[in-house]
């Protein structure tokens, strides 16, 4: 079993479509075609279920997966490591962070990172929590920054960035909005804008209203932020959000939650063996938190 194969096979896996992956590796599809055969030939099993549209992991395949961006990972790893002994730092590095990063100004971060290190290849994804630190566990993403877990997988180092409240996010004409704080019991019967579960700002308002006794109604799901406030401005729902997100519009009113309510608090997730891409942009992050 090859490195290459391995690379051709995470590739087919994430893009679920030969030809997505030979365009993303440059390579001719035919030639990836074959390095899946012979590795399926190999291993004694196929790896994926093959459509006229796309292609989805077997058992097997799905079991390779998670070994091979492992040592795909590895092996990128040793070839920084030998990099950071000559002075250099190269490689790749792949991020994964929330859309909205109040304790940490991203861009400024990135920019100051590849203008130090233009050998490294930076890749970034948005995506919910609890997705990005499985991305992390699994090798796919070498550092994430996310809300911080209720527990984090014992392989993976978790380092504070910062905490805010959560604040009530409501349309002007709410009955609540002119209110100087809102209890949380206030809110049992209204309905709610929310992310999907999975989510930080998701998963910890779940858990502190229903520790309140509110089981709320969340008909209305969105994947980012100026959706959210957007439907909540028209009255379509209220929600619960870091303070931050007032920063973010002038269209709806952002209210403070009266009482003892846990604090949203951003955290950066590695492995315990970071590759030296990834130690050098951590050494940058204090440079740039709010």
């Amino acid at each position: 079993m090859e490195l290459r194969q391995l690379e051709y096979f995470i590739a087919v896996a994430e893009e679920s479509h030969f030809t997505r992956a030979a365009r993303r590796l440059h390579v001719a599809q035919s030639g990836l075609s074959a390095t899946i055969r012979a590795l399926e030939k190999e291993l004694g099993a196929p790896l994926f279920r093959r459509s006229t549209r796309q292609v989805r992991l077997t058992g097997a395949g799905e079991a390779l997966l998670v070994e091979a961006r492992r040592t795909v990972a590895a092996a990128g790893a040793g070839r920084a490591a030998v990099a950071a002994v000559q002075g250099l730092v190269r490689g790749s590095l792949a991020l994964g962070s929330l859309q909205c990063l109040h304790s940490l100004h991203l861009p400024a971060l990135l920019h100051d990172f590849v203008t130090a290190y233009p050998g490294v290849d930076v890749r970034l994804q948005h995506g919910g929590s609890t997705e990005l630190i499985e991305h992390v566990r699994t090798g796919r993403l070498d550092l994430a920054f996310v809300a911080k877990p209720a527990r984090c997988p014992d392989e993976l180092r978790m380092t504070p960035l910062g905490t805010e409240a959560l604040v009530l996010a409501c349309a002007p004409d709410h009955p609540l909005a002119g209110r100087a704080s809102v209890g949380l019991t206030e809110l049992a019967a209204d309905r709610f804008v929310d992310f999907h579960p999975g989510w930080g700002t998701r998963d910890l308002a779940d858990a502190v209203l229903a520790e309140a006794g509110v089981h709320r109604k969340v008909p209305l799901e969105v994947t980012d932020v100026h959706s959210l406030l957007e439907l909540v401005s028209f009255g379509l729902g209220v929600a619960l959000v870091p303070e931050n997100f007032s920063h973010k519009t002038g269209e709806a009113r952002f209210i403070p939650l009266s009482g003892e309510v846990p604090a949203w608090e951003t955290v950066s997730v590695t492995t315990e063996a970071p590759s030296a891409a990834t130690a050098a942009l951590c050494e940058r992050i204090g440079d740039h938190s709010a």
